[in-house]
């Protein structure tokens, strides 16, 4: 089942962090579960199916999403990565939250 997305959520630029860039990350948002709810063209190969049925990014045993290139700590289908990732943003509020949890 796909759920198509009618409205795109807005990130107030006051809430951005500017002193946090993706240069120094961790990639601690790579560990979040990723429910796909639209279709960005992500590879069957990275689709999971979580405990309702639900498609996800598949993760390794440690937590990581398979799409995430360890060496780099970059997204190795960043063109089709998920709808959630593109909607998080660098410095946001969920973005401060995850790298203190890290």
């Amino acid at each position: 089942m796909k759920i198509e997305i009618t409205e795109i959520l807005s990130v107030d630029s006051t809430d951005i962090d500017p002193n946090i860039t993706c240069t120094g990350c961790k990639a601690c948002c790579c560990k979040l579960e990723v429910i796909l709810i639209s279709d960005t063209g992500v590879p069957e190969e990275y689709i999971g199916e979580d405990q309702w049925g639900g498609e996800v990014m598949k993760r390794l045993d440690d937590g990581w999403c398979v799409a995430v290139d360890r060496e780099t700590l970059m997204c190795t289908i960043y063109e089709n990565r998920p709808w959630v990732c593109r909607e998080f943003e660098m410095g946001s509020y969920e973005c401060v939250e995850e790298r203190q949890q890290l």
